[in-house]
């Protein structure tokens, strides 16, 4: 609890009218069930991950052994549970509103490992990959972006299948792979020799002429494994083809799915900044005052809780659009460059009010500063995302 004495009173965040950052009662737009799990998967990340992530992110390693009690929670199996669409984003901005890194290990896993398996796979291979994706018990990488090709990756994929008498040859390289180093196999995106197509498969990492190695030095992210993966002529089953992914258009749902969870994760790890922020500055007096109490501070505050709430409003948009079926890949693209380039803007904020100590992770703003970067390009960049909406609104893409 953060407390400051000032003309005899104590002050901390519970005496103000809104404690919580939620000041606009999101929560109450769940069902009592919905808002129980939430406030319940909230406690465990608050207690046991925010501040315990922090030497994981100063180390650039991975904490596996915090995904055992996320399972017990339901976090891995969002994606093919009964839900709402509301209720699967909020959950996403409480992962990121500890840490980023964790947010997108959770996202990938339910909205590019566990949703392509279930709506993609084979009945052998959700029959052996469902339940143990579903408590964290296996974990999965996406594979697609390359070393050369990243927003053209659709037209530009190197990577390719040659069908042979037993099955499929895999031969190419990904670069950028979240979870990369640990999984148990990768949903590789490659194009098939004979007829140009872009198709799946479901890779295990340890077959022969796999590798991966972790991509090191990142300022951001760095609790999530990146990793360059190679795969050197390695033979696959005709059983390893997802069978519906037999062209790059059946990514389509989980790419525009995958927008939209962070989106959430954007708006989230608002949240943290202002928790963050908002902590400091009611417990750090300079000149005789609270810091809360100045004028420039007061400010700050103001806009950052606002670009908050004016993210949650458009993601509750858009998680009304999934609930009627009618989300496009537009409404992703606007929810995900729109909310990265709020959380720049407030992540800046909150790492310039805690001054010198904004840039110790210690603190949690420096942090969440540089993760900022990386939601602003990953998932696509905040340009190419910004160029989806504008094609929607003129009719015309300005893609070469």
């Amino acid at each position: 609890m953060t407390a400051v004495e000032s003309n005899g009173l104590i002050h901390n965040v519970h005496d103000a009218p809104f404690p919580d950052a939620d000041i606009l009662d999101v929560i109450s737009l769940l069902s009592p069930d919905e808002q129980e799990q939430l406030l319940e998967i909230r406690q465990h990340l608050q207690d046991n991950i925010r501040k315990q992530v922090i030497e994981y992110w100063n180390r650039e390693e991975f904490p596996f052994e915090m995904l055992p009690a996320l399972g017990d929670l339901g976090l891995g199996e969002l994606a093919v549970s009964d839900c709402s669409w509301l209720f699967r984003g909020l959950v996403y901005a409480e992962v990121a509103r500890v840490d980023v890194s964790l947010c997108a290990l959770v996202g990938i896993h339910n909205e590019l490992i566990l949703g392509m398996v279930h709506q993609l796979g084979s009945d052998a291979q959700r029959a052996q990959w469902l339940d143990k994706l579903r408590n964290f018990e296996a974990t999965g990488c996406f594979a697609m972006t390359e070393p050369d090709h990243g927003s053209d990756v659709a037209g530009g994929m190197e990577t390719t299948a040659t069908k042979t008498a037993n099955g499929w040859i895999i031969h190419g390289e990904k670069r950028w792979i979240g979870g990369g180093t640990s999984a148990d196999f990768a949903l590789v995106w490659a194009r098939d020799t004979d007829t140009e197509n872009v198709k799946g498969f479901l890779v295990r990492m340890d077959l022969p002429g796999v590798s991966a190695e972790k991509i090191s030095d990142k300022i951001g992210l760095r609790v999530i494994q990146n990793a360059d993966i190679v795969f050197d002529n390695v033979e696959l089953s005709d059983a390893d083809a997802l069978p519906g992914a037999a062209e790059f258009s059946a990514a389509n749902e989980m790419l525009r799915n995958s927008r939209i969870w962070v989106g959430w994760q954007a708006y989230g790890a608002q949240m943290h900044a202002f928790d963050v922020a908002r902590d400091y500055v009611l417990g750090r007096k300079q000149f005789g005052q609270p810091l809360a109490k100045f004028q420039l501070v007061q400010q700050d505050l103001a806009e950052m809780i606002s670009n908050a709430m004016a993210s949650f409003g458009l993601m509750h948009q858009v998680a009304r659009l999934q609930a009627e079926g009618r989300v496009q890949m537009v409404h992703a693209a606007m929810a995900k460059s729109t909310g990265s380039r709020m959380l720049r803007d407030s992540a800046a904020r909150a790492r310039n009010m805690l001054g010198g100590n904004g840039i110790i992770s210690t603190y949690e703003a420096a942090k969440i500063f540089t993760d900022a970067e990386i939601v602003h390009t990953y998932e696509g960049t905040y340009e190419i995302n910004s160029l989806i909406v504008a094609r929607a609104i003129t009719g015309m893409s300005s893609f070469v």
